[in-house]
């Protein structure tokens, strides 16, 4: 009796020590388990979290060319030649023979004034030429003959042309009553109608040629030396963005003491049609041009707390991140900037996204650089 009192807590004691054995292994299983997934996640969390860490952006290659430093001024586009057309006589206009926009030629008629009155003085100054003529010729076989005397002679001799020149200058009148373009080129102004009276002098037209076309800049002395007759220069028209190259026709020999600037004229031989005199252009003048010189986009160049920076993509042991290259610059033009230190030709920079980069950050390239 006593004995099986005694046997019953002890099988008791034993199942419960089994259950407890039973209970760790399972927790340390359990464990196990539960850390690997944590690791796994950790990792699965990192790769996720560097992934979305990686910025987008596009590179290029910094090149070796030639670049060139500009001095830019605005011009306005000017005719080679321009004038007024006046009338040589007074009378009334009969007709017109040509009007504004027309291109003519020199000694083309462009207008006609009534010209009886000076057709009339042509015959009467020509009939008194013939008769001092005839009696001139008179004179000088009656001094043959001894009928006439030298003074008499002389005094026919001088009458005959004074009638001369009276006739001549009648003609000319009347040639003036055909008013013809002094030179080629278009009209830009009609000042007259027809029935209108004008007077000696009074302007008809004004004339310009616009072959080539001229615009006149004041440059700095200091660039005077640098500045050569032929040169070409860059022009741009504000009208509608064409460029068209020119070149320097004449370099004024003196400086203007008020503005310390050399009036340069620059010709422009070429141009689309329909460009006109008093059109605005940017005008850029090469001042200095240098050869062999790193260059790279000007959109590759950021200013960053007053300093000049590039990023440029350097592969690290498992992602490509961004180096912040501070560099100093020369010249600039519409493409391109000149890098003086700080980066070598071949070299890859970012050109687009850049804006939100910051040294070390991961980069992801979606456009290769052009072979």
């Amino acid at each position: 009796m006593s004995w099986h009192r005694n046997r019953r807590p002890l099988r008791v004691r034993s199942w419960f020590v089994f259950a407890a054995i039973l209970g760790i292994i399972s927790l340390a299983g359990c464990s196990e388990n539960s850390s690997d997934e944590v690791v796994s996640k950790g990792q699965s969390q990192k790769r996720s979290k560097n992934a979305q860490q990686a910025i987008p952006v596009a590179v290029t290659k910094a090149t070796e060319g030639s670049i060139s430093s500009y001095y830019g001024a605005t011009a306005t586009l000017e005719a080679e030649k321009e004038a007024q057309v006046l009338a040589r006589v007074t009378g009334v206009v009969k007709s017109l023979q040509a009007e504004e926009g027309d291109l003519v030629t020199k000694g083309a008629p462009l207008l006609l004034i009534e010209n009886d009155e000076y057709r009339f003085r042509v015959e009467q100054a020509n009939a008194n030429t013939v008769n001092l003529r005839s009696r001139y010729e008179r004179l000088e076989q009656m001094v043959a003959e001894e009928l006439a005397t030298e003074e008499e002679i002389q005094a026919a001799r001088s009458d005959f042309a004074s009638a001369e020149a009276e006739e001549g200058l009648a003609r000319l009148s009347l040639s003036y009553t055909t008013v013809v373009a002094p030179f080629s080129g278009r009209i830009t102004q009609r000042l007259v109608n027809v029935g209108h009276n004008v007077s000696s002098g009074g302007p008809l037209f004004v004339m310009a040629d616009f072959d080539p076309l001229l615009a006149k800049v004041h440059v700095p002395s200091r660039e005077f030396k640098r500045l050569q007759k032929d040169q070409i220069v860059q022009l741009v028209l504000d009208s509608n963005g064409t460029r068209l190259d020119g070149r320097i026709k004449l370099i004024s020999p003196v400086i203007d003491p008020t503005s310390g600037t050399i009036k340069i004229t620059v010709e422009v031989p070429d141009y689309p049609q329909g460009t006109r005199p008093g059109e605005f252009a940017q005008i850029q003048i090469v001042t200095e041009r240098r050869d062999n010189a790193t260059l790279v986009p000007r959109a590759a160049v950021q200013t960053d707390k007053g300093e000049s920076v590039v990023y440029v993509p350097v592969q690290s042991d498992e992602s490509l991140t961004a180096e912040r290259r501070i560099v100093e610059l020369g010249f600039t033009d519409d493409l391109n900037v000149q890098i003086l230190s700080g980066l070598e030709p071949g070299e890859t920079i970012v050109i687009k996204g850049q804006r939100s980069l910051k040294h070390g950050a991961v980069l992801k390239i979606l456009e290769e650089p052009a072979n």
